[in-house]
């Protein structure tokens, strides 16, 4: 019996090879609703978080509002290739109820 691992950049893979006669079958059967999320099941999208907040709260974020609240709960973003040209420029504020309904949406994709 061999047991084979392979890890590939954001993918495991696991396989065991044994012998069997022809006729031998084996059957395995897993239950998806007792296996945990995966951190991207968990993630929800710029347009998914608009969406909630759109249905939930009746007014319009945009993606520099969501990135703000995202930084400012400590979540990794991205790097922005749309730097601006200038070292002094400087980024609107985000009104309170924004970043509210904003929280409330990252909570609710279980993100914070």
């Amino acid at each position: 019996m061999f047991k084979f691992y392979a890890v590939v950049p954001h993918v495991e893979t696991v396989v065991l090879l044994s012998q069997q006669k022809p006729g031998e079958h084996i059957r395995i059967k897993i239950d998806l609703d007792e296996l945990d999320e995966t951190s991207a099941e968990t993630k929800a999208t710029y347009d998914k978080i608009r969406d909630w907040v759109g249905d939930n709260y009746q007014f319009h974020v945009s993606n520099l509002n969501i990135a703000q609240v995202k930084r400012k709960n400590g979540i990794e973003l991205r790097e922005n290739y749309n730097k601006p040209k200038s070292d002094d420029s400087r980024q609107p504020g985000i009104a309170p109820e924004k970043e509210k309904a904003i929280t409330e949406a990252l909570k609710h994709f279980k993100m914070i």
